[in-house]
């Protein structure tokens, strides 16, 4: 599950409308993004929104936690394209000539559509504003998830008698290790499409994660 902080405020919000909060949301967001988390106030963001400012203080009860808010709101959406391409890419291999091919494809969707995303860049823009420093892993609402819902594809694989994995989520964080986080360290950057030479580090990885735990 997305690794969350306890919110700043100690006050019983309401949930209210969720056609106002997800103005709120989306106002918020908004301005965070073009103006900057410390110069943008709550009475701009109420504005926005069309809504009275205690609408916004009811709802959220500050200021930074109405940017957590808006943090995990971006995350949640990031969450739900990773296990749509799981499902579109990883859905059910039956042949282990397969496998490689559908990995690297899983790999190059995840690189492209969501770390090249204009979606995931908010967010690391946004959990730096939360916090006032680059965003620890910690800190990251997708920081367990993707490993999580990996290591129980994995998981299925070694079912199906495609992978040998005693640890599923050891061999996810490897996956990721050897993929994602290869391009991402060596070249800044897992956007495909931006830079051809993130593909051989994925293909590379992927078949270095098979030597290991492929089957048979």
């Amino acid at each position: 599950m997305p690794t969350t902080k306890t919110p700043p405020t100690s006050k019983t919000l309401r949930e209210g409308s969720t056609r106002k909060r997800a103005a709120i949301l989306t106002a918020a967001r908004e301005l965070f993004l073009a103006d900057g988390f410390d110069r943008s106030s709550v009475d701009a963001v109420a504005a926005r929104a069309e809504v009275s400012k205690r609408t916004v203080y009811d709802y959220f009860g500050d200021k930074r936690t109405l940017l957590h808010a808006v943090v995990d709101a971006v995350g949640q959406s990031l969450i739900t394209t990773i296990r749509r391409t799981l499902d579109d890419t990883l859905g059910d291999p039956t042949e282990a000539a397969d496998l490689e091919d559908a990995l690297v494809t899983f790999s190059m969707r995840i690189a492209t559509d969501m770390l090249g995303s204009a979606e995931y860049a908010t967010l690391q823009r946004l959990v730096r504003a939360e916090s006032g420093r680059p965003p620890q892993q910690s800190e990251n609402p997708l920081a367990d998830t993707p490993d999580e819902a990996l290591a129980e594809r994995f998981a299925a694989f070694a079912e199906a008698g495609l992978l040998d994995v005693p640890d599923p989520r050891l061999a996810a964080d490897q996956f990721i290790a050897l993929t994602f986080n290869v391009a991402l360290n060596r070249l800044g950057s897992a956007n495909a499409v931006e830079d051809p030479r993130v593909r051989p580090l994925v293909v590379e990885g992927v078949r270095t994660f098979l030597r290991a735990y492929r089957a048979g």
